[in-house]
């Protein structure tokens, strides 16, 4: 599958700086910010597309204030999307000045309108946030658009997570990506769980990533080690601009350190490979082999004392030794002697 020019099966993890509310309504900070997560190596800058009114009522009831213990309560949600929100005349500026700079961008529609809006801009995928995988008509709107389509986890049930993927496939869109998330703003690390992301792909037949809400970037690593094709975390330029999600955003600093972090886990990962590099063959003269380590003479017996598996590994391979021990010597040895195959051809079978 590629995302854009990206392919997730060549060329490692996709990294997505998701910029949210962190441009603080400043049109600058947003592109300084693009250009900042392309310099701290992120393959992707992802906006959020709504207004107020397409997300709620401009309402004072009970019903439309925040609580339950997150960061935002007390305020009302037609409040915290107005301030949050990214101007929908941002958007030709942001994607123009990504692309200028050669780092990818595609946005979150959160209605069937920004989806019509972004269109116009060619995004080289869309993404459903998590507390969106309920409203199945904004899913099967985007996913009929043919791009690739990034789906958070966080709020799902098994149920709604195979309804979401059968309505991708329903309309022709077989490029579906699943990402755990865990909707807790900052997620505690416990809550986390992120064995599902290999259960992801069995389960559901997709590919798989992780959007994190955690602090720090411990859990994208450990995400990339359990198969995660897909990181997208929160991206700050300086915490200090303040904001709903500066808090569990990462800063310049923080993401180049995280990404560093991801591409050093690609490579220590690697891939499955029995088959003998140039690095292993030279390593192996520090392996073991077999010796001579008391003077022979031809015709004297090769025993546990005269003969031994020491290193270097020049010699005889030691698997050898006990076809070896109680023949006869073919020539004088003197300590120090390698042990060679070629001459107990007809004596051992190789």
């Amino acid at each position: 599958m590629k995302i854009g020019n990206f392919d997730l099966e060549k060329d490692g993890v996709y990294i997505i700086a998701e910029l949210s509310a962190n441009h603080n309504g400043n049109l600058q900070t947003a592109l300084d910010s693009v250009k900042a997560a392309k310099e701290a190596g992120a393959n992707a800058i992802k906006l959020q597309t709504y207004t107020a009114d397409c997300m709620t009522l401009d309402s004072d009831k009970g019903d439309f204030v925040i609580k339950g213990g997150t960061l935002w309560d007390g305020n009302r949600f037609y409040d915290l999307y107005k301030e949050a929100y990214t101007p929908w005349e941002w958007h030709k500026e942001l994607f123009d000045y990504a692309r200028e700079i050669g780092i990818d961008i595609f946005s979150t529609p959160f209605s069937k309108e920004a989806v019509d809006f972004l269109e116009q801009f060619n995004p080289s995928a869309y993404k459903i946030a998590s507390f969106e995988i309920t409203d199945y008509e904004l899913v099967r709107y985007t996913a009929s658009k043919g791009k690739p389509i990034i789906i958070s986890t966080g709020i799902a049930t098994i149920g709604e997570i195979q309804d979401v993927v059968d309505i991708c496939r329903e309309v022709g869109n077989k490029d579906v990506i699943l990402l755990k998330c865990t909707s807790a703003y900052p997620a505690p690390l416990e809550e986390a769980n992120l064995k599902m992301i290999p259960n992801l792909v069995e389960t559901f037949g997709v590919v798989s990533g992780f959007s994190d809400h955690t602090l720090g970037i411990t859990a994208p690593v450990v995400a990339v080690t359990l198969g995660a094709r897909v990181i997208e975390k929160h991206f700050i330029l300086d915490k200090n601009i303040g904001g709903p999600d500066a808090s569990f955003s990462l800063d310049i600093n923080e993401f180049t350190q995280m990404v560093k972090a991801v591409r050093d886990a690609e490579k220590l990962l690697g891939r499955v490979k029995y088959s003998m590099t140039k690095k292993k063959i030279n390593s192996r003269r520090f392996a073991r082999s077999l010796y001579v380590v008391k003077e022979i003479k031809r015709g004297e017996i090769f025993t546990e004392e005269n003969i031994r598996s020491i290193r270097p590994g020049f010699g005889m391979h030691p698997k050898y030794i006990k076809q070896i021990i109680g023949k006869k010597a073919d020539r004088d040895y003197c300590r120090g002697d390698r042990l060679e195959l070629l001459p107990f051809l007809s004596a051992i079978t190789v």
